[in-house]
């Protein structure tokens, strides 16, 4: 391990030595079971494979200056599982299984945390699918829940650098009233033709607007939007927005600096009154936004070429929170002990 350079890892998948797995048969939970192999055995008639029983969830845990590692909210991922798990009728993880499943992960793979100021960090995967054999359009009776950890580096490669995003109407994430609030894999392949296209364009990613009306902000790729404007952060309230918990967590912590919060609709037109933007969630943490182009309405909205005062506040704040260099003070981490 003393070859790894952390500082090399972006965000992508990573063998490391263990995972945790779990099976619900027979109306009941399991015991958690321990893996060394990457593989995981899928029943051919499968409803994970043909109804889209699947949900995952995402959350990090940071080895700080004082060499705690801690695990950022993970009651919150817990609880947003459970929600996916209702939203596609899967059997429900109860809470205590889940944390004892993440905390196994984390344990099993110590030697993978990255070290402090690596800037890397230990990523955790939760999935959850229906693996009974089901032909007929119902839920599945037996389901498998897996946990593997890995380390990454930054999601977006520019790291904590303003980038260029892109609206393009004539794509849809989620539909309204539909999976959009849930983490499934079916809102991430429906972005997945509008992001390669903006790839290919030269943007980080797609600002998903509304399926119904195409006029308020919805996703902003694989994450949730932010804006900044008069000491006030502001972030897009949907029926078909996942809850990001990297989002809530800010929103808190824009409050604890004396910032008002608005969770609201947001116009397109709106964006020409924000003095900073930004994308949020686990993976990205923070991505400000250097512009937004309206690609149908050639019409760009330019927030700046460096990462503004506030967005570089609150991406502070919470990595320090993270890193236990800032006061816990809403009692967020879960300290391991090894």
């Amino acid at each position: 391990m003393e070859n790894i350079n952390w500082k090399e890892f972006g965000f992508g998948y990573t063998k490391t030595d263990y995972n945790v797995r779990c099976h619900y048969r027979d109306g009941k939970w399991g015991e958690l079971e321990v893996s060394s192999s990457d593989q995981v055995n899928v029943h051919i008639a499968a409803t994970g494979l043909h109804y889209g029983q699947q949900a995952f969830e995402g959350l990090k845990a940071f080895k700080g200056p004082d060499g705690k590692v801690r695990v950022f909210r993970i009651d919150e991922n817990g609880k947003r599982l459970q929600s996916s798990s209702n939203g596609i009728m899967m059997a429900e993880m109860p809470l205590e299984l889940f944390e004892e499943a993440v905390i196994k992960a984390i344990k099993l793979n110590e030697r993978w945390v990255p070290p402090y100021e690596s800037g890397a960090s230990l990523y955790i995967r939760p999935v959850l699918f229906g693996n009974g054999a089901q032909v007929g359009v119902s839920p599945a009776k037996e389901y498998t829940f897996a946990v593997f950890v890995m380390p990454v580096g930054p999601y977006f490669k520019e790291g904590f650098k303003p980038t260029d995003y892109v609206i393009y109407r004539e794509y849809d994430r989620a539909a309204p009233q539909g999976t959009g609030t849930i983490k499934v894999g079916g809102n991430y392949a429906s972005s997945l033709r509008g992001g390669t296209r903006a790839h290919d364009e030269g943007y980080s990613a797609v600002l998903f607007l509304d399926a119904k009306e195409k006029k308020y902000i919805d996703e902003c790729g694989p994450a949730n939007f932010f804006g900044i404007k008069n000491n006030t952060y502001v972030t897009p309230k949907s029926n078909s927005i996942l809850p990001s918990i990297t989002n809530k967590s800010l929103c808190q912590i824009a409050e604890d600096l004396g910032m008002t919060v608005e969770r609201r609709p947001i116009t397109v037109e709106e964006l020409a009154g924000f003095t900073e933007a930004g994308a949020c969630g686990t993976a990205a943490v923070i991505s400000p936004i250097r512009k937004i182009v309206d690609a149908d309405n050639k019409v760009d909205y330019f927030f700046g070429d460096e990462a503004g005062e506030t967005s570089f506040k609150l991406y502070e704040t919470l990595r320090g929170i993270q890193y236990g260099t800032i006061e816990d003070k809403h009692n967020w981490n879960t300290i391991i002990e090894f």
